[in-house]
């Protein structure tokens, strides 16, 4: 059986959920290889959850020669694990750098290339949602070895108890790829919530809120969701735009997704009609919002919300 590479989307050695995913859906194409890019020990620390997840292998790239640049080196180290081991694909998540890193690795390997796929099945046929979300088509990579990026959330992680054995990859990397260097970073102001792309459950206010988010951001953290906006509220500086959901903002595609005070602009829908069940609270009934959603409330959510937020507390005891 082939190995299926997935590359480890980690902060500083913590292993991000995606990437269980990645190993979960992996599994269907072949034997998952985990590509930890990072220092032998935080692999270490990692390849038994990895393996816990189905990875057969853990490559392990020392980042000296690409730790503090940008993305270049990562797909030069992934194409040559490429060359080496001739899996039946590459798997990477949907996020700005995953994306990147998957183009560039595309390229140096004359491989096709799929994007932002909300599901893989056997033989690597993906499904994609395109066009503003108007639209499912499924798609096949037809050349060289399939390099496809998944959105957080398409599938749910299941354990299958891999081998995890550990093997170092020296890679090459090329001074052009090493040009653009970071010089300076700041780590964002911890809020205690899961990250946007990444939460199971997302709960989004919009132009209805008024710019009041504490109902929002209360029911968020009753239910351990994050916090989304829509581009209204993002331009009336409610809130940064580190928020935003939609097509000029983040795609997310959770377990659960709370539109409270969102109309529903196409803008705002093609980046959140892939979640798995949509609720929407809004005072005018023919919003276009209603028009996707699984559940709709018609009514004012600052009633509404702290309603909902209070039973949860009350559920939970």
């Amino acid at each position: 059986m082939s190995e299926v590479l997935v590359l480890v989307d980690h902060a500083e050695g913590v292993v991000k959920k995606p990437t269980y995913e990645l190993l979960t859906l992996a599994r269907r194409l072949g034997e998952p290889s985990a590509v930890f890019i990072g220092t032998a020990d935080a692999a270490g620390a990692v390849k038994d959850n990895l393996a816990r997840y189905g990875a057969e292998k853990v490559y392990v790239v020392d980042d000296a020669d690409i730790k503090g640049f940008l993305v270049a080196p990562k797909a030069e180290a992934l194409a040559q694990l490429v060359e080496k081991t001739s899996p039946a694909a590459v798997l990477l998540t949907s996020s700005p750098e995953g994306k990147e890193v998957a183009a560039r690795l595309a390229i140096k390997t004359s491989s096709g290339l799929i994007t932002d796929a909300v599901d893989i099945a056997e033989g690597g046929i993906t499904t994609q949602s395109v066009f503003a979300g108007n639209y499912t088509v499924t798609a096949k990579v037809t050349q060289g070895t399939p390099v496809i990026t998944v959105k957080p959330n398409a599938a749910t992680p299941q354990e299958h108890t891999g081998a995890g054995v550990v093997e170092e990859f020296a890679a090459t990397i090329s001074e052009a790829a090493r040009t653009a260097q970071i010089v300076a970073s700041q780590p964002r102001e911890k809020s205690g919530r899961p990250e946007l792309t990444e939460a199971a459950i997302v709960v989004s206010g919009g132009r209805g809120t008024g710019g009041e988010f504490a109902p929002i951001e209360a029911l968020a953290d009753a239910l351990g969701a994050a916090v989304g906006a829509s581009r209204a509220a993002v331009d009336s500086g409610w809130v940064p735009h580190s928020y935003q959901v939609g097509q000029t903002g983040k795609t997310v595609s959770p377990q659960l997704y709370v539109a409270a005070g969102i109309s529903g602009a196409i803008q705002h829908r093609a980046g959140m009609q892939t979640s798995k069940t949509i609720v929407a609270i809004n005072k005018d009934d023919e919003a276009p919002i209603f028009e996707l959603v699984d559940l709709g409330v018609v009514g004012d959510l600052h009633t509404v919300l702290p309603a909902a937020t209070e039973a949860i507390h009350h559920r939970k005891g």
